[in-house]
């Protein structure tokens, strides 16, 4: 039998939403071992006064088996 458990993680990135859930990743994975699965929870932008994104930030779940 196994025991999941689930955080939560806030990540950014200045090129991407997919860099941003990939740093979030490889940040946790250093400290967290088991990783299973993320799920991409929520999606923001920080724009400037023209609405060009500078910024993209994601709130990922992420799944880890407990040993």
């Amino acid at each position: 039998m196994s025991v999941a458990k689930i955080i939560e993680v806030n990540a950014s990135s200045k090129t991407s939403m997919e860099d941003a859930v990939k740093a979030g990743l490889k940040k946790t994975a250093e400290t967290v071992k088991n990783i299973q699965g993320a799920w991409v929870n929520e999606i923001k932008v920080v724009t400037d006064a023209n609405g060009a994104v500078q910024e993209w930030r994601v709130n990922l779940k992420i799944t880890f088996i407990v040993d």
